[in-house]
């Protein structure tokens, strides 16, 4: 631990600076001044009126670059309620920096953060949230804390990051009785810099019940809210499913411990669910039939549930990168929110209707990744490259495909064709040592690409890790489709895996990669519900 953050001024006026002047959730104002130094707020005592904090406290968004760190505190009270954070290098909280945040409104779900810039690099540090009833001035909430590490800009220290995705999928939610969440406490164990939610964070979906039965005749249990006892419509439907699984006390544990990256799939808003989608009659549960309403209020939920950093240019864009110094950047995609209708994905052009990723968002991460001056690059994708997802609504004619791949053993075709582009520019330019982390498909697998094997060769060979789920019905393993050289060194499931098999088969995974800073080697190992390492690989950098 560094203890620049007391003794150099210069990064301490830097931070106070950034706070000031920082942007509050989704730009409803601004962070306010920092509160004067000195002894923290007084307490009162009755808990029947202070504040509540259901959602604990979360960091994300962390990254580090030429004017210092920058992270993302969120929090979440259950009133209207003023958030006020304090940050120092030290446990004990010795000349901390004490922030007024925005107030957490109904507007808002309830919730705040700050972004904290200027923040010394390569630091562990410590956070204090607690919150200042808006009607009783003198009521705050008991404190909250938290802790994360900033990247250093030099390669003198490892860096380890875990990956996973699909929460509360299936039916299956916090289960007590099974130890809720259990895939959190085992991540946290293992000490990372960060976390990769590669999304399916929620099943706005999957409505659940406080008891599912098993095939082998025994009982699951959840614990049940009303938010989650039918599919999500509202705003506040989407916000009670964020919110439902943040009562798991592992989740909870882990995210004041660990910061979040974070982005969506499908299930935040509804199943295999594209823009312009219009819900058809055979799915009798929804009344609101626009998948773009439906997104609109999901994606609102999502920003406001997670310590996400807002672009202020465009509020609503998810895809994004951060920079953890000269070891490793991490380019997180939205393959939701710009992609073509799903369809039989054999188009021979690339256009509006065969687009994954869209025009924008597809030069944004071309050239990201030309900038890149980190040893490794890690592209977090939603989907998996080559193992092909159909679309099983019964909405939708048979033979559509939700994912990348199409199934066709032939040269790239439909949503390929813009990976296909993606993977040449990687090459023309000789852009090294890139990894895909993804999850979706409910199963763990580690899958290495080479032109020799591919229908498609203008490409370098890299390797891609699938994680997940976190808490969810298990499936798999899915059809590979060979257009890209696929090579399964790995599956966590046999063919012959029950599908949905339910958390109590021990099938919940999560990826974890270690960057040595001497060797620039990248260790990717998998691993089960307990932590329990089932498989992994070294990776030595491309000079």
């Amino acid at each position: 631990m560094t203890d620049a953050f007391n003794t150099d001024s210069k990064l301490r006026r830097k931070l106070i600076q950034g706070l000031a002047s920082g942007t509050a959730l989704l730009g409803s104002g601004h962070i306010g001044s920092v509160l004067a130094q000195g002894q923290a707020p007084a307490l009162v005592t009755s808990e029947r009126l202070r504040p509540q904090l259901p959602g604990g406290v979360m960091s994300g968004d962390v990254s580090s670059g030429s004017k210092g760190a920058s992270a993302i505190v969120w929090s979440r009270s259950d009133r209207p309620a003023r958030m006020l954070v304090e940050v120092a290098s030290n446990k004990r909280f010795a000349n901390a920096t004490r922030i007024e945040g925005p107030a957490a409104f109904g507007a808002t779900g309830l919730t705040a953060r700050v972004d904290l810039q200027g923040l010394p690099v390569g630091a562990e540090l410590f956070y204090r949230v607690r919150f200042q009833d808006l009607v009783h001035e003198s009521v705050y909430s008991e404190p909250l804390l938290g802790r994360l590490r900033t990247p250093s800009l030099r390669a003198d220290k490892p860096v380890c990051f875990v990956f996973s995705g699909d929460e509360a999928g299936q039916g299956y939610g916090i289960n007590e009785r099974f130890g809720g969440y259990r895939l959190y406490e085992a991540m946290r164990r293992e000490q990372p810099d960060f976390f990769i939610h590669s999304g399916d964070q929620i099943y706005a979906d999957g409505p659940i019940q406080p008891e599912v039965k098993l095939a082998d005749g025994t009982i699951w249990t959840n614990i049940t809210t009303e938010a989650k006892s039918h599919v999500a419509q509202t705003l506040d439907d989407f916000r009670g499913n964020f919110a439902y699984n943040q009562l798991d006390q592992h989740k909870r544990r882990f995210a004041s411990e660990v910061p979040f990256l974070v982005q969506w799939d499908d299930h935040e808003a509804r199943n295999n669910w594209y823009p312009g989608q219009i819900i058809g009659p055979q799915e009798k549960r929804y009344q609101q039939r626009e998948a773009a309403v439906l997104a609109q209020r999901a994606r609102q939920a999502m920003l406001e549930y997670n310590p996400f950093r807002i672009n202020r240019e465009d509020p609503e864009q998810i895809y994004r990168s951060f920079q953890f110094g000269p070891l490793l950047d991490v380019f997180m995609l939205d393959e939701r929110s710009y992609r073509g209708p799903n369809t039989a994905n054999r188009q021979t052009r690339l256009d509006d209707e065969s687009a994954f990723l869209g025009r924008a968002q597809t030069e944004w991460l071309k050239q990201s990744l030309l900038r890149s001056k980190a040893s490794w690059k890690v592209i977090a994708s939603d989907m998996p490259i080559s193992l092909v997802v159909p679309d099983l609504n019964p909405d939708v004619p048979k033979g559509t495909y939700e994912g990348l791949a199409n199934g066709d053993a032939g040269a790239p075709s439909g949503r390929e064709l813009e990976l296909a582009e993606i993977l040449r520019f990687i090459k023309q330019h000789d852009i090294k040592n890139v990894v895909w982390v993804t999850a979706d498909v409910h199963y763990a697998q580690a899958t290495h690409y080479h032109p020799a094997r591919a229908r498609f060769s203008e490409f370098k060979p890299f390797w891609e890790f699938i994680g997940g789920p976190i808490n969810a019905g298990t499936f798999g393993p899915n059809e590979v489709d060979p257009t890209f050289g696929p090579e399964v060194r790995y599956c966590s499931v046999p063919k012959n895996n029950p599908q949905s098999n339910p958390p109590t088969a021990l099938q919940q995974y999560y990826g974890c990669a270690r960057i040595d800073p001497r060797t620039r080697v990248m260790q990717v190992s998998l691993h089960d519900l307990d932590g329990k390492r089932l498989w992994g690989v070294t990776l030595d950098p491309e000079a």
